[in-house]
């Protein structure tokens, strides 16, 4: 006995000892010939029926299946359905004693379902076991007594293939139906065409006429003719009925058989009595079923189809019925891939023919053939549906303002196209969703090609009748599809004006863009541009624009003011003009706007921003089309999103830590993935389906990169287990590791002609490598150019970041520390040496694939640009000035340098004065006296410098143990400082000597505040704490705590009653200069991912004069209404990191400065 029966056996075999009378089932058995006479005895010895029952499954249990069998059908024919039901699973296939033939078909089967007109399996055959068994289950629920089995789905899915499938099994027929299996193939039938498929199957069941010898006359007589022939002659068999169309044509077959039929209705049992039960299948075969049946007819591997093969599978969703069609034309004809996929992409479904084993000679007929079937009344509404588009499901209400009428009336419509496989439904909660499969959808829109404007135009009337569009509200059922596919059917109804009224609204792209953020939008502008005059395609670029530069702001909570981003536009913009006009609006209410007013002076060189990753983002490239940009990071996760319009087209989640680097491959088919977590990933691009998994590094893996040419496709990957390997797509396993390096590898590039792999790594070298033979063909020591370094060679640490090849790869540029290189290729020679700053540390270069331009990265927020020929730096953004300032009446200037130098210049006759002291370190802050005739400053280190320019005197305040912070002058020649230290300091600056000393905190002080009154300044800290002192008290008057991080600045009212005090959660506190107790709290966290409301740390604080408003920096500037706590207005900058906000004393202009070194003037809108 098989090993799965036995187990099934003893399983269950206290349930059947429990349960099962051992003499009846003992005298089936004996019939069988499976159970002795003898054995019968020792079983009826036993005492107790229990014990009979056991000694009757020991004795069982030791013989073979043909008695599992056997046993098994006798508790069939006794009853015991349950019990029965327990052993279906572990039911035997019998050997090939049996006469199995080379398909593992039993000749027993073979000779059944011969004898029942069951046609054989196709020539071309894949199985799908999963609905085979469903099917048989089904049947199984039967038990033996009448009743209907639907398989029911759309044209061509495959239900005739999967029903005669169920019955091709031995032991399934042997147990349920021994009396045999008989087909009939019913199809479009009238009257006379039914009598004629009944009276040919009367004939089969009494081929020796031993109940009649003649011809039933009429469909009555037939009826009952097949009734007495079934029930006397073939009792226990299976009726299977093949492409049913109409209800009455069941009535004929209504006469207690056991009934399999296969139909696109699964309504048609309606109309009959008795257990129903249904299997549907799904219109589709999983993808690689489809290739698997392609592959067979064209008789290759699934692995060397070509491209166009999953294209084929694509356009046609897996249709059965259509991959068989294409792959017995391309059996005939294998060069003709790209026709036949061109013909399914061009809805050509006539030259789409040609099938021994289909009823119908070209998939139209297939199709039309089941919409020929519906009522006249109704036929009308499924033209209707020729708008819907592929994969788009659709709720009722859609339909109930397209048709004007009510939900019932549309729903019941609606389901007799589902029951007739012509549409599909899905239920989302409360309501239905309705859509068509892509063939369909396909067949309509060719059918009605000549009226599918006008049916796009019904649909916009009847939507204008029911709504206006603030009228919709997130909340109706079909609110999300009118936001997604309204622009798409006035489009198709050819509606300009009104496309125009729709997509050029700010209220509109407020509202769509809060539901499904802006990519949708932007891909809408994009598409529907050619449709558009020149005047309209100038408002409609001006759209697109703000889209693609606010996308990143559009896509988070809470959602910003697009009024206030639209002020932002150029004034000349259509955007711009809307929301002025609007802002205007709402002024005139309380709303309050800002205008940037030096905007024009502003170049914006991004085209799109977009924010897809919820961490950092650690790399990011392009497609080599340029049509797509994937981007990897902190997140884990892999994004691939169109380039011109930031519309999301993956999102995996690739690995199990942070992920690295990602690379497309040359062919565009594959992208790259490695990670922390030491593997290394392949994903098809397209579908994101993950096509290989490396794990053969031993340490994180840190970068990626294929080969130029797609014919000889590798992936080379760098690791910090210090080895390079190689990767062939087609194996499983690394096709060559290199070792050499003695560090991490944190780079890699292939040459132009793939000959040779460059890598650059943590032990201060660049390695160029042989790719056929994967031996080391040169090493650099890049580390050897920084031996001036004051740092002793074995100390000096020298991380060659990464590396790129000129377009002929006859020479490479290297970055490590701040320093880029450029070697040539063939003598290893240094060409050029480019320096950077000594505060620099080059990020990453690249050569222009075109020009001999290379590109550096520095970490200053800058960009250099390098002829790679010269090694000249032809354009550079970085500044050297580190601090400046104004004299109070606007006569001088002055600045500090990175190198500690301070200048001072005269506007009137341009004159310069250095000081000749200066400072060791970068110079942080500078300031003018009232009198503008001294000049404090300070910088990283400890000290401060009062230099009195005009006599060349110094007075040097040093006392602070570590570097100064910032400081502030106060009446009478006094200075406040704050330090690392965590003291705040009172100087007098005549004599540099010390009046106060506070000491503060136990961290850093990062900001003071001095109060208007001149009695308090307030301090705030690293400890996560702010103070308010009196100048005359060396303790605090208030404490103030609550902060979660850094409190990094500190403000006082004008009143000076009031204290603000923000910190690097974003958050903001008002508080009670008095009491020290806190006021408002300014909503510190917003719901998205928990990122800060400010975009990071609040940097800067400004009172109205007031008090009623404050303004704040960070990643943005806020303005706030300090009675409510509320946020009254957002401005967001390109840049981010704002460090300080100037607001004019009548607080209606601000000015600040992002980290990309863009100036804002703002002013408030009156």
């Amino acid at each position: 006995m098989d090993t799965k029966a036995r187990n099934c056996l003893l399983q269950h075999r206290e349930a059947l000892e429990r349960d099962v009378k051992t003499s009846y089932i003992m005298d089936h058995m004996i019939s069988d010939g499976v159970l002795t006479v003898s054995e019968e005895e020792k079983v009826k010895n036993e005492p107790t029926q229990r014990q009979r029952a056991a000694m009757l499954i020991k004795t069982i249990l030791e013989k073979d299946n043909y008695s599992y069998i056997s046993f098994y059908n006798a508790l069939l024919h006794e009853g015991y359905k349950d019990l029965a039901y327990l052993l279906h699973g572990g039911i035997p296939v019998l050997s090939s004693s049996n006469g199995k033939d080379s398909g593992g078909i039993t000749s027993y089967v073979r000779t059944v379902l011969c004898e029942g007109g069951v046609p054989q399996r196709p020539v071309v055959f894949v199985t799908r076991k999963k609905l085979v068994k469903a099917i048989q289950q089904k049947l199984f629920k039967l038990s033996g007594e009448p009743g209907w089995v639907t398989i029911y789905g759309m044209a061509g899915c495959g239900k005739s293939v999967l029903a005669a499938e169920a019955v091709r099994d031995h032991s399934f027929l042997e147990a349920f139906f021994p009396g045999g299996v008989h087909w009939v193939s019913v199809g479009k039938q009238d009257k006379s065409g039914l009598l004629m498929k009944l009276q040919n199957l009367c004939t089969r069941l009494d081929q020796d006429e031993n109940f009649s010898q003649r011809l039933p006359l009429n469909i009555e007589e037939a009826k009952d003719r097949l009734r007495i022939l079934m029930l006397r002659k073939h009792p226990r068999s299976l009726l299977i009925l093949d492409d049913v169309w109409d209800p009455w044509v069941l009535k004929a077959f209504d006469n207690q058989c056991q009934i399999l039929l296969t139909t696109r209705d699964k309504s048609v049992t309606d109309s009959v009595m008795g257990p129903k039960y249904v299997v549907p299948v799904e219109s589709g075969l999983e993808k690689e079923k489809g290739l698997e049946i392609l592959s067979l007819f064209v008789n290759m591997k699934k692995a060397d189809l070509p491209e166009q093969a999953h294209s084929i599978i694509k356009e046609c969703k897996g249709s059965p019925l259509v991959v068989s069609l294409i792959g017995a034309l391309l059996r005939d004809f294998p060069n003709r891939w790209e026709y036949y996929l061109r013909q399914l992409q061009n809805k050509q479904f006539k030259k789409i023919r040609k099938s021994s084993s289909y009823d119908y000679e070209a998939l139209d007929e297939a199709m039309s053939i089941s919409v020929e079937m519906l009522r006249e009344d109704i036929k009308d509404y499924y033209t209707d549906l020729s708008i819907l588009q592929k994969d788009i499901k659709v709720p009722t209400k859609v339909l109930c303002i397209l048709w004007d009428m009510e939900t019932e009336e549309v729903e019941d419509i609606l389901q007799e196209f589902v029951n007739k496989s012509l549409l599909f439904c899905d239920r989302n909660g409360k309501s239905f969703l309705y859509y068509l499969h892509d063939l369909q959808v396909d067949f309509l829109t060719q059918k009605n090609h000549s009226q599918l404007q006008d049916l796009h135009k019904k649909l916009i009337a009847q939507f204008q009748r029911h709504f206006r569009l603030h009228c919709l509200s997130p909340d109706q059922e079909d609110c999300m599809y009118w936001y997604n596919f309204l622009a798409y059917h006035m489009a198709s109804a050819k509606m300009h004006k009104e496309l125009c009224g729709l997509m050029f609204s700010l209220d509109w792209i407020k509202a769509k863009t809060e539901l499904v953020g802006p990519a949708h939008l932007i891909h809408e502008f994009v598409e529907y541009r050619h449709m558009l005059d020149e005047k309209d395609g100038t408002v409609c670029e001006n759209f697109q624009e703000f889209l693609s530069l606010n996308g990143h702001l559009l896509g988070r909570q809470p959602f910003p003011n697009i009024v206030q981003l639209g002020l932002c536009e150029l004034e000349t913009s259509e955007v711009y003009q809307q929301a002025k006009l609007k802002a205007k609006q709402e002024v005139d209410n309380g709303m309050l706007y800002v205008e940037w007013i030096n905007k024009e002076n502003i170049k914006n060189l991004s085209r799109l921003v977009v924010r897809p990753h919820t961490d950092a983002v650690y790399h990011a490239c392009f497609s080599e089309d340029g049509q797509r940009i994937a981007s990897c990071g902190a997140d884990k996760n892999l994004q691939v999103f169109k380039a011109e319009t930031g519309e999301k087209l993956l999102e995996i989640k690739a690995h199990e830590d942070e992920v690295l680097c990602c690379a497309f491959s040359a062919d565009d088919r594959f992208i790259a993935t490695c990670s922390v977590d030491k593997k290394v990933k392949i994903w098809n691009s397209t579908s994101g389906e993950l096509v290989h998994t490396y794990d053969e590094h031993s340490e994180q893996v840190n970068c990626c990169h294929f080969t130029n040419n797609s014919n000889h496709l590798l992936l080379a990957t760098g690791s910090d287990d210090c080895f390079l390997k190689l990767w062939a797509l087609n194996q499983k396993e690394c096709r060559n590791t290199m070792f050499g390096h003695t560090n991490s590898v944190n780079h890699c590039r292939f040459s132009p002609d793939d000959k040779l792999l460059a890598s650059c790594s943590a032990d201060g070298t660049l390695k160029l490598w042989d790719v056929k033979s994967a031996n080391e063909r040169k090493s650099i020591n890049v580390k050897q150019f920084f031996l001036n370094s004051e740092e002793p060679q074995e100390d000096m640490e020298v991380i060659v970041k990464c590396c790129s090849w000129s377009a002929d790869g006859a020479r490479i540029m290297v970055a490590a520390k701040n320093k880029v290189f450029l070697f040539d290729i063939h003598t290893s020679g240094l060409l050029a040496e480019i320096h950077t700053g000594h505060h620099s540390t080059v990020q990453y270069c690249d050569f222009s694939p075109h020009n001999h331009l290379a590109v550096v990265a520095l970490p200053q927020y800058c960009v250099e640009l390098i002829n790679g020929n010269t090694g000249q730096i032809d354009y550079l953004t970085e500044a050297q000035v580190s601090c400046c300032c104004l004299s109070p009446h606007l006569q001088y200037l002055a600045f500090g340098g990175e190198d500690g130098a301070i200048q001072i210049l005269e506007f009137l006759n341009n004159r310069i004065f250095q000081s000749r002291i200066g400072h060791k370190n970068t110079v942080r802050h500078i300031r003018f006296t009232a009198d503008a005739k001294t000049l404090i400053s300070s910088s990283d280190d400890s000290a401060i410098q009062v230099w009195n320019w005009q006599s060349e005197e110094y007075v040097f305040l040093q006392a602070h143990q570590e570097t100064v912070k910032d400081f502030r002058l106060l009446k009478n020649s006094r200075l406040l400082s704050w330090s690392f230290d965590g003291t705040v300091k009172v100087w007098n600056i005549i004599t540099g000597r010390i009046e106060k000393d506070f000491v503060c905190h136990r961290d850093t002080v990062l900001s003071c505040d001095i109060s208007p009154d001149a009695t308090k300044y307030s301090s705030t800290s690293a400890d996560k704490t702010a103070k308010i002192w009196s100048f005359e008290l060396l303790s605090p008057l208030h404490e103030l705590r609550g902060h979660k991080g850094c409190v990094r600045c500190s403000a006082f009212s004008v009143d000076s009653t009031l204290l603000a005090t923000g910190d690097d959660n974003g958050e903001i506190r008002i508080w009670n200069v008095s009491n020290g107790e806190l006021l408002h709290l300014f909503a510190p966290i917003s719901v998205e991912e928990g990122a800060a409301t400010h975009g990071g740390w609040v940097t800067d604080l400004c009172f109205s004069p007031d008090s009623k408003m404050l303004v704040s920096a960070g990643g943005y500037l806020k303005w706030w209404n300090v009675v409510t706590g509320e946020s009254s207005q957002t401005f967001y900058t390109n840049g981010t990191n704002l460090k300080k906000i100037h607001v004019s004393p009548d607080f209606k202009t601000y000015v600040t400065v992002d980290n990309l070194g863009i100036l804002y003037i703002l002013k408030i809108l009156e």
